[in-house]
């Protein structure tokens, strides 16, 4: 229970205070946009299968935390739409980090590219969302998965 409790401060928890500072500001100055990071397994549970022969593996705080990030970016969306802050999430799948090479090739299995995400892949959508191009574009959960959660 420690190390959920633990994880739940520190993520969950420390989303809702950063947003709560920084929304303040937004309020001001009438805009703004906050973009959290989620996870595949906010949305769907953990394909376990991946992590067999690996010293990985998947606690049930992380994916309860990206759940919650997910619904937390929902009703701030409709709570801060007033104030014109737009709230967002991006929800990448694994991206690859020199992970385990037997990891690596069975999570790639899971997604119809055949690979893991590399690191840019995921700064392009996030710098999206805080366009101006995505200006009527709030509480929305832009999966970036390589089609993991499609399949």
């Amino acid at each position: 229970f420690d190390s959920w409790q633990k994880n739940v401060d520190f993520n969950l928890n420390g989303y809702f205070l950063c947003t709560q500072k920084v929304a303040k500001f937004m309020k001001e100055q009438k805009s703004g946009c906050i973009i959290n990071m989620a996870y595949i397994y906010g949305v769907v549970g953990p394909t376990f299968d991946i992590y067999e022969g690996t010293t990985m593996t998947m606690p049930a705080a992380y994916s309860a935390i990206k759940g919650g990030i997910i619904n937390l970016t929902r009703y701030l969306a409709a709570y801060l739409g007033k104030d014109h802050i737009r709230v967002n999430a991006v929800c990448p799948g694994g991206i690859f980090d020199g992970q385990d090479p037997l990891f690596v090739d069975k999570y790639a299995k899971h997604t119809p590219f055949r690979r893991m995400a590399q690191p840019e892949e995921i700064a392009g959508p996030v710098v999206f969302l805080a366009s101006d191009a995505a200006s009527f574009i709030t509480g929305n959960i832009l999966m970036v998965d390589g089609g993991w959660t499609a399949v």
